[in-house]
């Protein structure tokens, strides 16, 4: 095979473009993890289904476990506010007591410089 013009490397590179690797870019697309995600539950239908007979009955199970999922996270989700609530509370109390403290040993250190 004959090149009509010389054939040399591409500038700043120690091999030919066509002996190296493709550099892929960092970090998981988006789509890529949708695609993924669609095909794991596409994958567990076909399972659940061989196992019930019927891609229905095997969605259906699919649709329960989800839907119970989401049920707990919307619960938990709910608990959220009370849980900051209550730890705004331990906070108050504890800085209260931390403010106490020191006001006690600066009254004390107050007392002995007085007495010096």
């Amino acid at each position: 095979m004959r090149f009509s013009q010389p054939v040399h490397m591409s500038d700043g590179e120690a091999s030919p473009v066509w002996a190296r690797s493709k550099r892929r870019s960092g970090g998981a697309s988006p789509i890529g993890f949708l695609v993924t995600l669609l095909a794991l539950f596409g994958a567990l239908t076909g399972v659940l289904g061989i196992k019930e007979r019927s891609l229905a009955d095997g969605g259906a199970i699919l649709d329960g476990w989800i839907t119970s999922a989401w049920t707990s996270a919307k619960g938990l989700a709910g608990k959220a506010p009370e849980a900051g609530e209550e730890a705004a509370e331990k906070v108050g109390e504890t800085a209260a007591k931390t403010g106490d403290a020191l006001q006690a040993g600066a009254e004390k250190t107050a007392d002995e410089l007085k007495k010096q």
